[in-house]
């Protein structure tokens, strides 16, 4: 796999850096620039990071970091067999139960939902920060949905925290499921007023909480940080200014067109005359 010359090994964070000193060397930072490599595509070409996630486990595949790394790669890739395989791997070296939450989302995504609440209740829970308990209750509420139980997922994410006045980013992604799981259940207004409040908390808009209230309010959205939206109204704009261009030559080739006819007609009727005056002489 191809890696960029400004990759360094030393931009992996020194915890993981500790993790691979066991290795020779060379294969240390062999291994460090292909974990670095899925930091900085795993978000926008997640099948790209998982790529450099399948090097590194071929070239260390004891060590703990690389397989959690590897096992977040697959997740974020749909991969989500292979997600659970690695992040399993990496439980039982390290004995963390950090990344119970997407586990619990990669038995959602495996079909299996029933595993995905048994996680949610399990004693693993209580080992967990704020953040993993939150992403792991929208997970159980997707897991609900999932089952078709619409009012339950609800019931589900009805917690203090909703109303937190946190900055983190959880605080958005539970307002933004809250929300979610209102509408599924047809509270649409409360739903709004739940988007609404999670694009306040949403300063990256990472959950797109403000395009469901500009949907819900029946207008059109465009994310002034968009590129790719900026570009389409360009791209409309500069359509319709051709077309008000070709309707406005069409109009001029027809004005010229009745112009010519005109001028024809006129010279037809010349010739003509000139032509009864020579045969009257």
């Amino acid at each position: 796999m191809y890696i960029p010359e400004d990759v360094q090994a030393e931009e992996l964070g020194a915890e993981a850096r500790q993790e691979l000193r066991g290795l020779p060397k060379t294969l240390a930072d062999e291994v460090a620039r292909n974990l670095v490599m899925i930091g900085r595509t795993v978000d926008e070409d997640p099948e790209l990071a998982y790529k450099y996630a399948k090097v590194a486990l071929r070239l260390a595949s004891r060590v703990a970091a690389v397989r959690e790394a590897a096992g977040i790669a697959a997740y974020m890739a749909g991969a989500y067999a292979e997600a659970l395989s690695e992040l399993r791997a990496a439980r039982r070296m390290t004995g963390s139960s950090e990344h119970w939450a997407v586990m619990a989302d990669c038995e959602r995504g495996l079909g299996r939902p029933e595993r995905a609440l048994q996680m949610a209740g399990a004693d693993e829970v209580k080992e967990l920060d704020k953040a993993a308990q939150i992403e792991l209750r929208i997970v159980a509420a997707g897991a609900r949905r999932d089952l078709d139980q619409l009012d339950a997922a609800v019931v589900t994410l009805q917690v203090p925290e909703l109303n937190s006045a946190s900055t983190n980013p959880w605080v958005a992604r539970l307002r933004f499921a809250y929300a979610d799981a209102l509408a599924a259940v047809g509270r649409d207004d409360e739903a709004r007023d739940w988007f609404g409040r999670a694009a306040e908390a949403d300063t990256t808009g990472e959950t797109g909480a403000a395009e469901r209230v500009a949907e819900l309010d029946g207008l059109d959205f465009t994310d002034a940080l968009d590129p790719d939206a900026e570009d389409d109204e360009d791209a409309d704009g500069s359509a319709d200014s051709e077309d008000e261009a070709e309707d406005e030559v069409a109009e001029v080739e027809a004005e010229v067109a009745a112009e010519d006819e005109v001028a024809d007609a006129a010279s037809s009727d010349v010739v003509a005359d000139d032509e009864s005056a020579v045969e009257k002489d």
